[in-house]
C-alpha cells in the first residue's frame, strides 16, 4: 500500500506517518489538514462525465431521451404537470435571523431584488423544475444597478433609484447545449462550457456566475440524477407494446396481406426484371395500408397447364382473439412509471378499486417529497445566490437574510381544529397569539386583520405572558414558604386587589357612561314636556298663524341648547373612559416591567411580524 504522486503536491509532499496496514508497518500520509488527500471517484474524462451504464443514457443521447419522455408520454407528462403546478403554488419568504433595523433593511433589499428581476420567480421556478427530468438545471445571474424604471438599458432599469445592484435575471442554459465541465484539481465544480444556438460557439461559465441546481450530488456530479431514471425501464416496454398494440389493431382491421407469386421469379439464378417484380411484390405486402387511397394493381397471367392466376393478392382476417391482454400490460407499466416518483396516487379513480386513507398516506408522501424539493432550491439561493448578491454590494452582515418556502399544500382544515380542541381541552392556550391566528387566517383564506387590531392582540398576549410567569414566580415562593403545590395553585388562582381593580374598572366605567346615558334621555324628556307647556301658554296669548310660527322659533332655539348641552356631555364622558383605559394600560405596563425587574433572564421579546 503505496502513495504515488505524478506531481508535487503545493506546498510539498505531505507528512507521513506509520501506521500498520494487515500487520505490516506502512507509511501514510496524513498532510496538514487543509490538505485534501482522496477523490470521489466521479468516472469523468476530458470533462465528460461517464457514471452512467446505459449507453443510450449517456451524455446528449440522455438528454434525447428524457425529452422523448416528459413530452411524449401521457402518464410522465400528467407527473411533471402535477409537480410543476404544486410548486408554483409555494410561497417563497424571505426572512432575516432577528428583528433588528439592519436585518429588517436587508430582508426588504432581498425581497426588492426578487420582485425587480424581468421574469417572475415562479417562471424562474419553472425553469428550475426542469432539474427534475435531466437531473440537473444551470441557471446564470445577470445583475443590473438600479438607475430608475426611465433607463432604456435593461442593465440600468429598474422599479428602485437607489444606486446598488441588484438581479437582473436568472435565464437558464439548457441542458441539451451542455458541451463539457470545467472542474478543479480535487474534483471541485469550476463551470460548464455549452455550445447554444444560433451561433453554435463554445461560451464558459464560471459557477462563481452561475447557480447549479440538482435532484442529487452523489460523487459531486453536476449532472445529478433524473427522477425519471427508474422510470426508464418501464416507460421502454411501455413504448414498445403500445407501437405492437397499434400495428396490431392495424392488421386486425385491414387483414393480413398475402400474396401468390411464380417461383421462377423467387429463385437466385432469376433475371433482374424478375427479381425486380419479386421485390415490388414484398413491398406491397409490408405497406399496404386500409385508408382514403388503398388499391392493388397485379397482373393477370394465367398458368397455361393449370390453368390458374399465376399472380394472386389477399387479405387474410385474423383466425382468433389475443393471446395476451396489452392494456394490462400498459396498465402495469404506467403503474411502475408513478411508483418511482411515489406519484401512483394519480391513478386513484381510474382503477376500480382504492382505499381513500391508502391515497391520503400516498399523498401525504408525496408532498412531504416535494417539500424536500423546494426546500432544495431555497438551499441554492441561501448558500450562493444571497452572499453574491451581498458580496458585490459590499454590505457585510454577521447573518444573511433566507429564503423560506411554504409547504406544499395547507393543512387540513378538519384536522387542524380537531387536534387544537384536544389540547386545549389538556390545558393548552392557543390564544391570544396574532402570529398563530395570522396562520389560520391564511390556511383558510380568511381576510387578514387590521393592522391595529393585530397589534392590540399582540399587546393583550404579552400582557397575558407576563401574567403568566408572575403567577409561576408566586407559586415558587409559596412553595419555598411551605405550602404544598395544591396549595400554591388554589392562593395563586385567587384574584388580587390589582386583578380585581383591572376587571371591575372596565365595567365600573360602563356603568358609568350608561347612567349618564340614561339621565341625558331623562333630561331631553323633560326640556322636551317643559317646551310643550310652554307652547301651550304661548297659545293662549297668540293666534292665528303668528303663534305657530312663535312656537316653532322658540322650539328650534331649544333644542339647539339642548344638542349643544348633550354634545358637551359627550365629550366629557368620552374624556373620562379615555382617561380610564390609559390608567389600566399603564397599570399593565408596570407589572410587565415588575416581571421583567424580577426574572431578568426570562424575557419576552416582541414577536416578529
Amino acid at each position: 500500500m503505496t502513495t504515488e504522486y505524478v506531481n508535487p503536491p503545493a506546498g510539498g509532499y505531505p507528512e507521513m506517518v506509520d501506521v500498520a496496514v494487515e500487520g505490516e508497518a506502512k507509511k501514510l500520509p496524513i498532510g496538514p489538514p487543509f490538505v485534501e488527500l482522496g477523490g470521489t471517484g466521479l468516472k469523468r474524462s476530458t470533462g465528460v462525465i461517464d457514471e452512467e451504464f446505459l449507453p443510450a443514457l449517456r451524455g446528449t443521447k440522455g438528454v434525447k431521451v428524457f425529452t422523448e419522455m416528459s413530452q411524449n408520454d401521457a402518464t410522465i407528462g400528467a407527473l411533471l404537470f402535477t409537480i410543476e403546478k404544486l410548486l408554483r403554488e409555494v410561497t417563497w419568504t424571505v426572512v432575516g435571523d432577528d428583528s433588528s433595523p439592519e436585518q429588517a433593511k436587508a430582508v426588504q433589499f432581498v425581497e426588492e431584488c426578487i420582485d425587480d428581476m424581468s421574469h417572475s420567480f415562479d417562471d424562474l421556478v419553472a425553469e428550475i423544475l426542469s432539474m427534475l427530468p435531466y437531473g440537473w438545471s444551470w441557471h446564470e445571474i445577470v445583475y443590473k444597478k438600479r438607475i430608475g424604471p426611465w433607463e432604456t438599458d435593461g442593465k440600468k432599469r429598474s422599479k428602485f433609484t437607489d444606486g446598488k445592484i441588484g438581479w437582473r435575471k436568472m435565464p437558464i442554459r439548457a441542458q441539451e447545449t451542455l458541451h463539457r465541465w470545467l472542474f478543479d484539481d480535487t474534483g471541485g465544480i469550476k463551470g460548464m462550457v455549452q455550445i447554444p444556438p444560433p451561433y453554435y460557439t463554445q461560451r464558459s461559465l464560471s459557477i462563481e456566475r452561475c447557480l447549479l441546481f440538482r435532484t442529487g450530488a452523489h460523487k459531486g456530479n453536476p449532472e445529478g440524477r433524473s427522477i425519471l431514471r427508474n422510470a426508464y425501464r418501464p416507460w421502454f416496454f411501455k413504448k414498445r407494446l403500445e407501437e405492437f398494440e397499434a400495428i396490431g389493431v392495424e392488421r386486425d382491421l385491414a387483414g393480413l396481406p398475402f400474396a401468390k407469386v411464380p417461383s421462377q421469379i423467387m429463385k437466385p439464378d432469376a433475371t433482374p426484371q424478375q427479381k425486380q417484380l419479386f421485390t415490388a411484390f414484398k413491398r406491397l405486402v409490408s405497406n399496404v395500408r386500409r385508408d382514403e387511397h388503398d388499391g392493388v394493381v397485379i397482373p393477370s397471367d394465367v398458368d397455361p397447364d393449370t390453368k390458374t392466376p399465376e399472380y394472386d393478392f389477399q387479405l387474410l382476417s385474423s383466425g382468433g382473439g389475443k393471446t395476451f391482454d396489452t392494456n394490462a400490460l400498459i396498465e402495469r407499466y404506467s403503474t411502475e412509471i408513478l411508483m418511482t416518483v411515489l406519484a401512483d396516487f394519480i391513478k386513484v379513480g381510474h382503477q376500480g378499486t382504492g382505499s381513500y386513507a391508502l391515497h391520503v398516506d400516498k399523498t401525504g408522501i408525496f408532498r412531504a417529497a416535494l417539500n424536500s424539493i423546494a426546500q432544495g432550491i431555497a438551499d441554492v439561493f441561501n448558500r450562493h445566490a444571497i452572499p453574491r448578491l451581498f458580496g458585490i454590494n459590499q454590505w457585510k452582515l454577521d447573518k444573511l437574510p433566507r429564503i423560506e418556502p411554504s409547504n406544499v399544500d395547507p393543512p387540513n382544515l378538519a384536522e387542524l381544529a380537531q387536534f387544537m380542541q384536544t389540547m386545549s381541552g389538556l390545558g393548552m392556550m392557543f390564544f391570544p397569539d396574532p402570529d398563530l391566528e395570522k396562520f389560520l387566517r391564511e390556511s383558510a383564506h380568511l381576510p387578514d386583520l387590521p393592522q391595529e387590531v393585530e397589534e392590540m392582540r399582540r399587546e393583550e398576549a404579552d400582557m397575558q405572558n407576563a401574567m403568566a410567569f408572575e403567577g409561576a414566580k408566586q407559586k415558587q415562593e409559596m412553595v419555598a414558604q411551605g405550602m404544598t403545590p395544591e396549595q400554591a395553585e388554589m392562593q395563586s388562582q385567587a384574584p388580587t386587589p390589582e386583578m380585581m381593580e383591572q376587571e371591575q374598572g372596565p365595567a365600573r366605567a360602563q356603568a358609568e357612561l350608561d347612567a349618564a346615558g340614561k339621565q341625558m334621555d331623562m333630561d331631553i324628556k323633560g326640556r322636551d314636556a317643559e317646551l310643550k307647556m310652554q307652547g301651550q301658554k304661548q297659545g293662549l296669548e297668540i293666534d292665528g298663524k303668528s303663534k305657530k310660527q312663535a312656537l316653532e322659533h322658540d322650539r328650534k332655539a331649544k333644542d339647539l341648547e339642548f344638542r349643544h348641552t348633550k354634545r358637551t356631555k359627550d365629550l366629557e364622558y368620552s374624556h373620562a373612559k379615555r382617561t380610564n383605559e390609559l390608567s389600566l394600560r399603564e397599570k399593565k405596563e408596570a407589572m410587565k416591567q415588575r416581571a421583567k425587574a424580577d426574572s431578568p433572564k426570562k424575557q419576552f421579546p416582541k414577536k416578529k411580524k
